[in-house]
């Protein structure tokens, strides 16, 4: 089995969708002209229902198949970044300053074309849910989506999601059980000394020299207190202190990310970073504050969902065209959240080559789009078969 023909044969429609919200960009959980374009779709596809308004923006809706049966959710993200494109397209941002660079607008139309294909086919015992989420980049549209009910409200047992991936050969799926993205955390500190002269530093408290050591100490603990099998990465990524070069600042600052596989490993880092800042604070002789943030868990598939979304996805593109074992990554996903509150799993969908998520001058590969409808239009029919 391959491709959809039915799908397939909707490449260039869905290519003009696609590209209609590509120049309409809008972010975080302000999608007004987003969600009214998906859900104007998908009345025109004829699902049953449609269900706007959660999450401010997000929508759910439901197809029924031809018989009773559980119910399936499938996720596309809708937002997009705070980005300048950089590449003049007849489909181009319209926006100033926003743009889709991580692809969300191929998300939300690949969704749109399984719902197509599935509303009318309807081979399936059930119901499936189509989950169009808000601000994934920014908010974690995936988290409020979950606390306002709707895996309960609309009883989703299982649910899928998926991303495309630039550097990925064209169409490949890849995936895995467990961890598949990371936790990522972020902190800032404040140190506030006592300013001065820098001819007089003896009569200073210096929060630079604080801020270099505290640096070096935060950034050396995933090499000398994380077990080397597991991973915790700490990116240093902001230090701001001082105005001139001959006085000692009052303060400074300091911050980053902290990324993590494992649940154990993140609470570690949480603790050692609060110790090392009151450590170093104290030896400094500075006040010192530290502002720690939790943010996305690990996007962490169900080992049976997994085995389930590898051996669809092998009949969509081909067993060698699946990688069921993919090392996991460092970024992060809020679709984690739902991961959480139901099995489940995420795969990326090769785009091949070109500018990589979040590059000015990324642009979603439109080939992706019946490839990955194909995918969520099996996996229902797959988890949903007529005649049990």
């Amino acid at each position: 089995m391959a491709v959809i023909d039915r799908i397939a044969g909707w490449e260039v429609e869905l290519a003009d969708w696609r590209r209609r919200l590509h120049a309409i960009p809008e972010l975080d959980f302000d999608l007004d002209e987003t969600a009214a374009f998906v859900a104007e779709r998908l009345r025109e596809i004829g699902v049953d229902e449609i269900h706007e308004g959660i999450a401010r923006t997000g929508i759910v809706a439901l197809i029924r198949g031809r018989a009773p049966g559980p119910t399936i959710g499938l996720r596309a993200d809708m937002d997009a970044l705070p980005i300048e494109e950089a590449v003049d397209r007849p489909w181009k941002s319209q926006r100033p300053g926003r743009m889709h660079a991580c692809g969300h607008d191929g998300h939300t139309t690949i969704l749109l074309g399984a719902a197509r294909y599935l509303a009318e086919t309807r081979n399936f015992a059930g119901t499936v849910a189509l989950i169009f989420q808000p601000s994934e980049e920014m908010s974690g549209g995936g988290r409020v989506m979950v606390e306002e009910g709707v895996m309960d409200r609309f009883a989703i047992t299982r649910v899928f999601g998926l991303h495309n991936a630039p550097g990925i050969a064209l169409g490949r799926i890849e995936t895995r059980p467990g961890p598949l993205m990371a936790a990522t955390d972020q902190f800032s500190v404040r140190l506030k000394g006592q300013g001065g002269h820098a001819a007089w530093p003896h009569a200073c408290v210096d929060p630079v020299a604080a801020a270099l050591a505290l640096g070096q100490a935060i950034t050396q603990i995933p090499a000398r207190e994380v077990d080397p099998i597991k991973s915790a990465v700490v990116s240093l990524t902001m230090i701001h202190a001082g105005a001139a070069t001959n006085i000692v600042p009052e303060t400074a600052t300091l911050g980053g990310t902290v990324r993590t596989l494992d649940r154990d490993v993140r609470e570690a880092m949480a603790a050692r970073i609060a110790a090392a800042v009151e450590a170093i604070g104290a030896a400094f002789g500075v006040e010192a504050q530290l502002d720690y943030e939790l943010g996305y868990p690990v996007t962490r598939n169900e080992p049976e969902a997994t085995a389930f979304a590898v051996r669809v996805a092998a009949e969509v593109v081909g067993e060698g065209g699946v990688d069921g074992a993919r090392r996991p990554e460092l970024g992060a996903e809020d679709f984690a959240y739902m991961l959480e509150a139901r099995p489940g799993a995420y795969v990326f969908v090769g785009a091949g080559e070109g500018p990589g998520l979040h590059h000015p001058a990324y642009d979603y590969n439109d080939a992706v789009t019946p490839i990955g409808a194909s995918y969520f239009a099996r996996l229902a029919e797959a988890a949903l078969p007529l005649g049990r």
